[in-house]
């Protein structure tokens, strides 16, 4: 394994995700303008789950993003769709790494793929941004809600991308399938899920608005500039499509409504003020400066939809764990705190409801 880049865990490609370099050669050399010479491959090592890797060539540094082997559900690991959503952004306010290929002919290393910039930075999967001062706390947190913000406010419409997803009932959807899920994975009752699965679909916000929704937005799915505090590339658009954006905001300020000191990796009782970060109301003004809005409504519901989510999410992964069939070993560390997340989940939409 060599050295981390940028925060980032690199090594030679794991055996399954081994790569033809020599077909993929051929097809850089005649399909990406002035792609060639010797070249090196790596895997960018952790939790992708669209096995990604850096090519560094004489004409420059790329990231290779694809399918993993083997059979695939037809809407598995859709990365023609995060090629269509970064392409659509690109020189827009949302930072994205510049795209330059699409290859959908399987033959070439096995499954689809596609090809953009390598874009250097840190990536801080930590949520208290550790190594860091105050000063560029404060600045990378109002930076990631202002992207935030900017991806809500971007006309997907006009770029093209009124199919990207279905603008309406998106949060009923999400509830009514990870509802589904948790039932399906559930080892024993738990009265705050019950709870969730309840109340969530029976208090979903009027309101209608639609927006690219990136699905798993926070600190470790960006890049941050290596110099400047700020966002410079946004990562990870697998779940990406078209949604609510306050499920995205909402997502985003979990932790600070969880435990810190724990797997979940949250804010709450931590000094965020001596260590720079902003609290939750600043970064609501924040974002509705970016999104172009007077307020935002029901923060507090969406909240309590996103630590549902993100429970029966954890509730699966321990069901797989006690079954010896979860791909991360820390399913059965990780996974208990799902009563943890949607306790303080139900607590939030019962007082919101109230």
């Amino acid at each position: 394994m060599t050295a981390p880049r940028d925060g980032r865990e690199l090594g030679a490609p794991l055996e399954a995700h081994r790569l033809d370099e020599a077909a993929l050669s051929s097809y850089l050399a005649e399909n990406l303008a002035g792609f060639g010479g010797e070249f090196t491959i790596q895997q960018f090592l952790g939790g992708q789950s669209n096995p990604t890797y850096l090519i560094e060539a004489e004409s420059g540094n790329y990231v290779l993003r694809k399918k993993p082997p083997g059979e695939l559900l037809p809407s598995a690991h859709a990365v023609d769709r995060e090629f269509r959503v970064t392409s659509a952004l690109l020189d827009s306010a949302v930072p994205v790494a510049r795209t330059h290929l699409l290859c959908e002919d399987k033959n070439i290393i096995g499954q689809m793929f596609y090809v953009m910039d390598y874009v250097p930075g840190r990536v801080i999967a930590d949520t208290g941004l550790p190594d860091c001062t105050a000063d560029e706390r404060n600045d990378m947190y109002r930076s990631l809600v202002d992207v935030l913000g900017s991806l809500h406010a971007f006309d997907y419409q006009a770029a093209g991308l009124e199919t990207f997803g279905r603008p309406s009932g998106y949060v009923a959807r999400q509830v009514a399938r990870w509802s589904k899920q948790y039932e399906a994975s559930k080892l024993e009752d738990f009265e705050p899920m019950d709870r969730l699965i309840e109340h969530l679909p029976q208090c979903i916000p009027a309101d209608r608005r639609s927006a690219i929704v990136h699905g798993d937005y926070r600190p470790g799915n960006v890049i941050f500039g290596s110099e400047l505090p700020c966002v410079a590339s946004v990562l990870d658009w697998e779940l990406s499509t078209i949604g609510h954006p306050f499920a995205d905001l909402g997502y985003f300020l979990m932790p600070f409504h969880l435990d810190s000191g724990s797997a979940i990796n949250g804010l709450l009782g931590m000094d965020i003020g001596s260590l720079g970060i902003p609290t939750q109301q600043l970064l609501l003004e924040e974002y509705a400066k970016s999104a172009g809005l007077d307020d935002v409504p029901n923060i507090d519901y969406y909240i309590a939809f996103s630590m549902f989510r993100l429970a029966a999410i954890l509730a699966g992964a321990l069901k797989r764990g006690m079954d010896g069939s979860a791909a991360d070993p820390r399913a059965t560390e990780v996974g208990p705190t799902f009563k943890q997340i949607a306790n303080r989940g139900w607590e939030i939409l019962n007082g919101h409801s109230a």
